[in-house]
């Protein structure tokens, strides 16, 4: 993109909310007055939240909108300062120096001694230690970049401590100082937003430096917002009623509550399938749209009738329409398992068994079964959980009934 595009300037909070629905990004009051006192102040922006709140979607929208190039600096454990500011292309002043091993030579020919030719050969330092050797990196690529740009550090919580001692001094001063050449300073100060998800506490001092903003889940009618302005393709009213289906389910004790991008993900799901009007058959058929992990899904299918008709009554215990909510999603069962005759369940019948189904339902609700062998899970899982038995989703409406009168 030519520099003549670049518009850095926002001439007021209602332009940069205007500006960035423009771009897709419904920016409340709050938001669009924060952005606009970063690009006036010339401060870099902490933005903080739980992931899926439109944090990086926030810097992308940001260069969009000012017509500036993004750099971006993904962050991670273990990353080190040459990942982030710059390093030297080894290779190619090895070649340089292969290919100038002659003129070096010349150079040293008549030297008297061996520390005579060393001195004049440390004289010719500059040459392989300037800016044709320096591969830059995002950090020091925004600050002497002849392009204004903006600088997204994005979950720099993952980053070690090491690496935010390292931004100090690009945050404060929009400066990066390279030993062998000396200091770069910005001619033109980039945008910087970094995000975290706050997977631990930043220090003190990198939050000093930076205005900082809290980005929460939205309320129903910014999110419809949001939803709309994405184009799904589903009905309005449809859409409301899916907004607050997930809004209900950010409400369950779940291992990832749903982000607004997958918010408008499932109502793209549903578009394409030509739903107009919303039941828990096809939310509990497309759920993993929204859910990721098993526990949460089994979790979520047990509400998801509840939350599409709050005044919905559960079936008759012993009663098997196999209607919405009645799903067996890929049911594992143990050993002793036979073919044609589920466990707990008299062969050809609807109704649970009282002696082995009770003891086989026990062990299937035992607490924590989820997180034995369960590549990532975290300890001990969710602080609050539900009440035994509501993480079984694939079972039926009428067994958890019946559950409930026993």
């Amino acid at each position: 993109m030519p520099a003549t595009s670049v518009n850095p300037v926002f001439g007021s909070v209602d332009d940069v909310a205007e500006r960035f629905a423009t771009h897709g990004y419904i920016a409340d009051r709050r938001l669009a007055t924060t952005v606009f006192l970063q690009t006036r102040l010339d401060k870099p922006l902490l933005l903080e939240g739980p992931a899926g709140v439109g944090k990086t979607e926030l810097a992308k929208t940001l260069a969009a909108a000012t017509g500036r190039r993004l750099l971006r600096l993904q962050c991670y454990e273990g990353q080190d300062e040459s990942r982030a500011l710059y390093e030297w292309d080894y290779g190619k002043q090895l070649l340089y120096t292969q290919m100038l091993r002659d003129k070096i030579g010349d150079l040293t020919a008549d030297a008297p001694d061996l520390a005579s030719a060393v001195h004049r050969i440390e004289e010719q330092d500059s040459v392989f230690f300037s800016d044709r050797f320096l591969a830059p990196r995002p950090l020091l690529d925004a600050v002497r970049g002849e392009r204004p740009a903006v600088l997204l550090i994005d979950e720099v919580d993952r980053a070690d401590e090491a690496l935010e001692a390292v931004l100090l001094e690009c945050l404060a001063e929009y400066q990066v100082s390279v030993p062998e050449i000396g200091t770069y300073t910005a001619k033109v100060p980039p945008y910087v937003v970094l995000t975290s998800n706050n997977t631990r506490d930043l220090s003190a001092a990198l939050k000093r430096r930076c205005l900082h903003l809290f980005l929460d889940y939205p309320d129903a009618d910014r999110e419809l917002e949001i939803v709309r302005a994405k184009d799904t393709g589903l009905p309005e009213a449809a859409a409301r009623h899916l907004v607050d289906v997930v809004r209900g389910l950010r409400e369950l004790p779940l291992r990832k509550s749903p982000s607004i991008s997958e918010t408008i993900d499932w109502a793209r799901t549903l578009a394409v399938l030509g739903v107009d009007e919303l039941d828990p058959a096809v939310l509990a058929d497309t759920a993993n749209v929204v859910l990721k992990y098993e526990r949460d899904l089994h979790r979520a299918l047990d509400v998801l009738p509840h939350l599409v008709d709050p005044n919905r009554t559960l079936p008759e215990p012993g009663h098997h329409g196999g209607g919405p909510g009645h799903h067996h999603h890929g049911h594992h069962h143990g050993p002793g398992h036979e073919p044609g005759h589920e466990p707990g369940h008299e062969p050809g019948h609807g109704q649970p068994d009282e002696t082995g189904g009770r003891a086989t339902r026990a062990a299937m609700d035992r607490e924590g079964r989820h997180d034995e062998g369960y590549y990532g899970a975290p300890g001990p899982g969710p602080t609050h959980r539900a009440a035994p038995g509501a993480g079984q989703g694939a079972r039926s409406f009428a067994a958890i009934t019946r559950r409930r009168t026993d």
